[in-house]
């Protein structure tokens, strides 16, 4: 398939080429760093080649993991997401009709966050923004979660410019990597944490009532929803029947509806890294063809692998997603209503 889009595709800036390394340490296999230092940092050179090469017409870049989040001090992350904001603008600025961007923000106060937002989007062009899970902080053990009242105020630009967030893992450190991931270091990332740490994130965004008081938000998340549409059923079993009415007796906020809801209404996910049929099937049937975009998680993983499994299966796919019509909103036109893209490369390729 021509024209394909993919939004969780990540780059570094040349001077934090040494976290890259520590990064590349915990999710790339020992023989293929070199091409992850190399394709990291690349914006438009390699990336866009291997793109044209496998299919894609347009990629959203977003700062890689740890990014601002794993900025402690809030001065220093609010001054890098700004130079970050800044660099990938720059270096995409005469490519647009194949790259795009994802704002980097500091979380440390979401007036600040929502400003830089609104500059990144209005000024910069940018698509919304990508976090790195939550904002870690000076104060040991404390990190900041955007399910708290005070985040009201960022989501309420993100609303306001009807932009999307999306929550992407992080690695744990700290207390938690001590406690939890020392003597079970290989559960680090994709096998394990990822999906553990941004579950608990999202389901407090949803039973912390945050859809609720903004209807209208949009969030996104990857690798199929990070596990959680497979929890579906007991969530919803123990939300409606057990902790809403504890909730209700204790005086507490409680999400007015059950999780799937929000899954239908606000939340979409991508195939960033996860490449399977079978459970792209699962997936749809349980959210719907209109939630799930194409993405690679790029250069974690490979273009090739990411776009030859969407591609060279498209007739099997095709049966799971309702058609050529599902195919083609999975492939390249939900991304194009999310994030509002008008023409770009191959845009409108016959599939």
């Amino acid at each position: 398939m021509r024209g394909k889009v993919t939004i969780e595709e990540a780059f570094e800036i040349p001077s934090e080429a040494d976290q890259s390394r520590d990064q590349a340490a915990i999710y790339v296999a020992p023989d293929d760093l070199e091409r992850y230092l190399r394709q990291i940092k690349s914006i438009t050179g390699e990336r866009l080649k291997i793109s044209e090469d496998n299919g894609i017409g347009y990629t959203v870049l977003s700062l890689t993991v740890p990014g601002i989040q794993g900025i402690r001090e809030r001065e220093k992350a609010e001054s890098h997401a700004r130079e970050v904001n800044n660099y990938i603008a720059d270096k995409i600025k005469d490519h647009r009709d194949r790259l795009g961007a994802f704002a980097a923000l500091s979380m440390h106060d979401p007036a600040q966050a929502g400003k830089e937002l609104r500059r990144c989007v209005k000024e910069l062009g940018f698509h919304g923004a990508l976090l790195n899970d939550v904002q870690h902080t000076n104060q040991r053990g404390r990190c900041l979660y955007y399910d708290q009242p005070e985040y009201d105020e960022f989501w309420r630009v993100a609303v306001e410019l009807d932009v999307p967030i999306y929550l992407h893992p992080a690695a744990p450190t700290g207390d938690n990597y001590k406690e939890h991931y020392e003597n079970r270091k290989y559960l680090v990332g994709p096998p394990q944490s990822f999906c553990n740490a941004v579950g608990r994130h999202v389901m407090g965004l949803i039973t912390n009532g945050v859809f609720d008081r903004f209807p209208n938000l949009k969030l996104i998340l990857g690798h199929l929803g990070e596990r959680i549409p497979f929890d579906f059923w007991r969530a919803n079993h123990w939300i409606n029947d057990v902790e809403r009415p504890l909730a209700k007796k204790n005086g507490d906020t409680m999400c007015e509806r059950d999780v799937l809801h929000y899954f239908k209404n606000n939340i979409y996910v991508t195939t960033s890294g996860h490449f399977s049929t079978n459970t792209l099937r699962f997936v749809a049937e349980e959210i719907g063809v209109d939630r799930i975009m194409f993405s690679v998680d790029y250069p974690y993983e490979r273009l090739e692998n990411g776009c030859g499994w969407f591609d060279n299966n498209s007739d099997e796919l095709k049966k799971i997603l309702g058609g050529r019509d599902g195919y083609l909103r999975v492939g390249r036109d939900n991304a194009k209503n999310v994030l509002k893209l008008s023409k770009f490369k191959d845009s409108d390729a016959p599939v």
